[in-house]
């Protein structure tokens, strides 16, 4: 027996003209690639960006950071001023453990690619190679995956997956700032087997392990104090 059915819908449920049916799976998947560069490089990764509309490079990306930090030099050259900070009374530790004072906390529009998010940077009298620095706070209301071993950020914008690129002008910059610890280039020294060595020597581009004798430790020991 055949049996034929025909289902007659109201008009209200036609499609109109151009209606294209859409499936939605979600977010896009971020994926990083097995890279040549890994433990070839100790570079930290800066990006660029816009700070109320205005370009910023030199921005440093910190998962170790807390909080967002903008030095008070980079904070006046945006032309802002101090009256507009909102006070708070939070002090911050960098790596010596020396603590500094906030001047106060600045609420920009910051734009990273095609993101842009409110963000909040503690304003504080300091120097470091960074023009501002992006810490947790930023990393994660932003929603974004940073890879210092890739030399990008991954972030989402609404469920599109965007790649933003090191700012990699000033990782040369600092590198070839004199007098600083900045080899960017240098091998990593974890991963690699030290137990036959007793001593490592920071060189100009490489960590270089020595196997000495222990009379020689105790020189050098005595030659440094």
């Amino acid at each position: 027996m055949d049996i034929n059915m025909v289902f007659v819908l109201p008009t209200e449920f036609r499609a109109g003209e151009g209606d294209v049916a859409e499936l939605t799976l979600g977010a896009e998947h971020a994926v990083f690639e097995k890279t040549s560069e890994q433990g070839s490089h100790l570079k930290p990764l800066y990006v660029r960006g816009h700070i109320d509309g205005k370009p910023m490079g030199g921005m440093l990306v910190d998962g170790g950071a807390g909080v967002n930090v903008m030095p008070l030099s980079v904070f006046s050259k945006l032309g802002y001023k101090e009256s507009e900070l909102i006070k708070t009374n939070m002090n911050l530790s960098g790596f010596s453990g020396e603590p500094s004072q906030a001047k106060g906390i600045m609420s920009v529009e910051l734009t990273v690619g095609s993101k842009t998010v409110p963000t909040a940077f503690f304003v504080v009298d300091v120097k470091g190679r960074y023009n501002v620095l992006l810490g947790r706070d930023w990393i994660h209301a932003n929603g974004c995956v940073p890879s210092t071993l890739h030399q990008f950020l991954v972030q989402w914008v609404g469920d599109q997956v965007e790649v933003i690129e090191a700012d990699t002008a000033m990782c040369i910059a600092v590198m070839e700032t004199p007098m600083e610890w900045q080899h960017g280039n240098m091998r990593c020294l974890t991963g690699r087997d030290l137990s036959g060595y007793d001593f490592i020597s920071v060189e100009r581009d490489s960590f270089v392990p020595i196997h000495v004798k222990l009379a020689d430790i105790a020189r050098l020991n005595d030659s440094a104090l």
